[in-house]
Parts: structure tokens; C-alpha cells; sequence
């Protein structure tokens, strides 16, 4: 017999051994991350036990009651349920039901669920996609990253080995770096001056999450030969995958190949013993619209595509 609570402060030791120890969960499921924006968001967390009391798997989730909506977890690029290695099938379609009733029963009518994509799973770990066949749940938007199999990478094209060598002939250097403020001020200037838009993180934010998460949190970038920064990017390490969050060059790094010397670096120097390197999503829209040019991008350094999707299910189904 499972038992289900819904998550406090308090239980965030034993929700952060869950996620380590899952054969699903990366550090954006680690509390001391969800929660550096957990002013914006009603907080509707859920903690699956089995009869031993001990956490099979826990439902990172938020609430908006204007609108009866649960997400999985809004503030994050997926949620998903988060997952022990010793759950099984029919504990996991329990887990699943028994949060849905618990947000029926909150009030919601809807719940919006991103499952976590299989490229960060430890352990195969599909059964919430059966869970959410069996419930008849729709598939809202299917948005498209681009991603590397580094043990049997495809070759990068010309265009990007000429670039690589106009780098290298240029004498730029690619290292790790701590502060993150000149890197943040060029991909601000950049995302305004392209999409109008603001980097997700506020450069606090960003310190802030680093400082928390120094090991797996990695800022790369690659100066010219008098020393200026012409590009970099935030690495995100999950383990087995490796996912840039942001990426940003300016004028002189794309004219001399500063950004596919960087990549290049990336992959042959630091994480060529992992399985996964993500470029993140191509698409807007919900995957309504994809940007072929990013795409192509990407797609020329060897990636090829993931899946990031989101389901609606229908809550009242569950009272």
C-alpha cells in the first residue's frame, strides 16, 4: 500500500538522496535548484512511500489555482516523476493515480506533464509514458533538441573542421572560468539585439546557482589571441549528458570559428567519455515552428534529434 505526501523544506534531504540515487532524476530536480525561483510558484510537490515508508518517487509539480492547472514542473524545462530504481510498473501507474486524485481533489481540472527525455535516464524509465496512454492523455507539444552520441559521434561537415581551423590558426584559447559576468553581459546584449528577449537566469541567479552547484555547473569560453572574450557557454552536467544552457559569440567569434573550436573542445577534450551532448530545443511554439537554421547548425556538428514533450491530462477523470 503506497502513501503519498505533499513536499516541505523539511523533506528536501530525503527528496535530494531521491533524485541521486534515481534512475531518472538530474540536479535541476536537486531542491537547492527548483527552489532558487520558489517565490514565483505554489509549490504542489508530491512524495510517493511504499508500505515500509521508505520514497519510491517523488512529482515535482506547481499549481496555478486562477486557472486549475497543475504543471510538472513550470518553472523547469521538464518534470516527470522521479523515480527509485526498485519501483516497479504497477507502483508507478499507483504513483501516477494517486497524484492525480490528490490534484483533483485540490481543485485542479488539468495537469500538464513534461516528462523527463530518455537521453538523462540512468535506467530505462518509461512507464509514466504507459501511465499516461492507458489515461487517454494528449500530447500538447513535442519541441525538438538537437543532441550528440558521443561514443559514435557522426563527423562534423566541412563547414565546421574550416572553422575549427581558422580558430586554431588564430591562436584562440579555450578554458574554464569562474565569473560569469562578462560572459552574461554579451549573451544579454545578444538575446535583446536578436530576439528581444532576456536570459532566463538574472545574472544573480546565475552566481547563485553556480556557487550551489560548482562541479556540474560550468562556464567554457574561448578568447582571441589578445585576450578578449569572443564566446562561450554554460554547461549543465548530468552525468551521462552533457547539455549547453547557454551559448552566446560575438561578431569575431562567428567570423573566426571561436564557437566550433569551442565545441570541438568540448567534445574531445572534456566530456568524450560521456554518452550525450545536448544542444537544447530548436523549436518555439509548442514545436510548431522550427528554426531550420539552428537546426542545421547543430545538426552540422553531429547532433541529431530528442524529443522534449508535454502531455495534458484531464483530472477530472480521477475523482
Amino acid at each position: 500500500m503506497m502513501t503519498i505526501c505533499r513536499y516541505h523544506k523539511e523533506l528536501a534531504d530525503e527528496w535530494n538522496a531521491l533524485v541521486a540515487e534515481s534512475k531518472n532524476g538530474t540536479f535541476l530536480l536537486n531542491r537547492n535548484y527548483m527552489d532558487y525561483h520558489a517565490d514565483r510558484f505554489e509549490d504542489v510537490s508530491l512524495m510517493m512511500y511504499d508500505n515500509h515508508h521508505r520514497l519510491l518517487a517523488a512529482l515535482p509539480a506547481n499549481y496555478e489555482a486562477d486557472i486549475r492547472t497543475v504543471y510538472s514542473h513550470h518553472g523547469l524545462t521538464y518534470g516527470g516523476l522521479i523515480a527509485s530504481r526498485r519501483i516497479t510498473t504497477i507502483e508507478v501507474m499507483e504513483a501516477m493515480k494517486m497524484a492525480c486524485r490528490y490534484y483533483a481533489e485540490l481543485g485542479a481540472i488539468k495537469m500538464y506533464y513534461r516528462p523527463i527525455p530518455y537521453i538523462y535516464n540512468k535506467y530505462p524509465s518509461q512507464e509514466e509514458l504507459f501511465f499516461l496512454y492507458r489515461s487517454h492523455a494528449v500530447l500538447e507539444a513535442r519541441n525538438l533538441s538537437q543532441t550528440i552520441y558521443i561514443p559514435d559521434a557522426i563527423q562534423m561537415n566541412e563547414l565546421r573542421r574550416r572553422c575549427i581551423k581558422k580558430s586554431l590558426n588564430a591562436h584562440h584559447t579555450v578554458s574554464r572560468e569562474y565569473d560569469v559576468t562578462e560572459f552574461w553581459k554579451m549573451l544579454d546584449v545578444n538575446l535583446r539585439e536578436r530576439h528581444g528577449v532576456k536570459p532566463v537566469h538574472s545574472i544573480e541567479e546565475l552566481q547563485l546557482l553556480m556557487s550551489r552547484f560548482e562541479d556540474v555547473i560550468r562556464l567554457y569560453v574561448i578568447r582571441n589571441k589578445a585576450g578578449q572574450l569572443i564566446a562561450g557557454t554554460i554547461v549543465y552536467d548530468m552525468g551521462q549528458t552533457v547539455h549547453t544552457q547557454y551559448i552566446s559569440t560575438n561578431a569575431e567569434g562567428k567570423a573566426t570559428g571561436a564557437f566550433d573550436h569551442l565545441i570541438s573542445y568540448l567534445l574531445k577534450k572534456v566530456y568524450n567519455d560521456r554518452l550525450y551532448f545536448d544542444f537544447g530545443v530548436s523549436t518555439e511554439k509548442g514545436g510548431n515552428w522550427l528554426n531550420e537554421g539552428l537546426t542545421f547548425q547543430k545538426e552540422s556538428f553531429g547532433g541529431r534529434g530528442v524529443c522534449y514533450d508535454t502531455w495534458s491530462l484531464n483530472l477530472s477523470d480521477f475523482e
